[in-house]
């Protein structure tokens, strides 16, 4: 299943090549959420945020919401895991 691949490859980020690795999870993981329908709570799969915009709104509230993820924390000491941590929260963020 994409998903627990895609948290999978979440858990592993800690340098450059994982991250790439996540990123393309996470690409794929939104790609097959495409092929469903929206629910009514507008959810599609996981994915609550369905443009692009929406996605890097959500990303950027997390972050401001969580102090970049000091709150609830432990925030990540590696940036590239930080990194990660906002764009996970894009996905479902509202």
């Amino acid at each position: 299943m994409v998903i627990d691949e895609t948290f999978n490859a979440f858990s592993a980020v800690g340098d450059e090549a994982s991250l790439i690795k996540f990123v393309e999870s996470l690409a794929a993981d939104r790609k097959l959420s495409e092929s469903l329908s929206v629910t009514l709570d507008g959810f599609q799969g996981a994915w609550a945020n369905q443009t692009i915009a929406d996605f890097l709104l959500a990303a950027s509230a997390w972050a401001k919401d969580s102090d970049f993820g000091v709150r609830p924390g432990p925030k990540p000491a590696n940036p590239w895991q930080l990194f990660a941590t906002f764009l996970w929260a894009g996905r479902g963020y509202e």
